[in-house]
């Protein structure tokens, strides 16, 4: 007896095909040898990087202003890299770190413009009917930086 296949009997999505090892080296050695070749190129055109910084995550790319919500050590003026790097790309390539990438693979450099506070803000607390009124004006420090380059490396690993 044939038994009819239903909604039940099977999942919705449709079955995953594993690869072998092999397969999947050999897929990797050639988008490594590709991204190599695009590089060695040397016409990436605007490369963007996913930067890790101030408990915050970044899109930046060249020539970026970045307005950080408090001061860093560095002076204005002073150059400063960015290591915390987890993703870079191009208009053809991306390369994705788990969780970042290496420090010898991509170098994001920045300049410290400015060092300033916020305008007042007004935290104002208010509960009606008990003469309960709390007025506080809040200033937080600021740094921009302009972002200078985004290097790669001239080679992947």
């Amino acid at each position: 007896m044939d038994l009819a296949l239903t909604s039940l009997s099977r999942p919705p999505w449709p079955e995953v095909a594993y690869i072998s090892p092999e397969e999947q080296q050999s897929q990797h050695a050639a988008v490594v040898k590709k991204v190599n070749g695009l590089i060695a190129q040397e016409n990436l055109q605007r490369l963007f990087a996913v930067v890790h910084f101030a408990s915050r995550q970044w899109k930046v790319t060249n020539e970026d202003l970045i307005l950080i919500e408090n001061h860093i050590e560095a002076e204005c003026g002073d150059r400063i890299r960015m290591e915390k790097v987890l993703m870079v790309g191009g208009e053809d390539f991306t390369l994705i770190g788990r969780p970042l990438l290496g420090k010898d693979l991509v170098r994001v450099e920045a300049t410290v413009i400015e060092k300033t506070e916020s305008w007042p803000k007004v935290h104002m607390r208010f509960w009606r009917r008990h003469r309960f009124q709390r007025k506080r004006i809040i200033v937080q420090p600021q740094t921009v930086l302009r972002i200078n380059s985004i290097h790669l490396a001239p080679r992947l690993e």
